[in-house]
């Protein structure tokens, strides 16, 4: 899973071609610790499909409201630069990030 910054995101998430898996978390964020491992998970799984990047909103927090991160965590995929579909707060579970993965590659 690439870790992103503010100074990376654009090249890694806006300006990729295909589809892209954003999981937005923060270093104070239990729910979104606890959730990373079944993130990575899925990379192994999916990784072949899709790319998976992670980004703390810890230090990048106007990016994510820029891209109306509004709560966490927020799991979200990129189509060629779009967000085109995500999951928050309590839907952000492994099934659910799954089945929005399968909707869309």
């Amino acid at each position: 899973m690439i870790a992103v910054d503010k100074e990376t995101f654009e090249a890694e998430v806006l300006n990729a071609d295909g589809y892209v898996l954003v999981d937005f978390w923060s270093d104070g964020c239990e729910p979104c610790k606890a959730l990373m491992p079944d993130v990575e998970e899925l990379e192994k799984q999916f990784g072949n499909q899709i790319k998976f990047v992670k980004l703390n909103t810890t230090q990048a927090r106007r990016l994510a409201i820029k891209e109306k991160v509004l709560g966490l965590p927020t799991i979200s995929i990129y189509k060629d630069g779009n967000k085109i579909d995500e999951v928050t707060k309590e839907e952000a579970t492994r099934d659910n990030i799954e089945a929005m993965i399968k909707k869309h590659v």
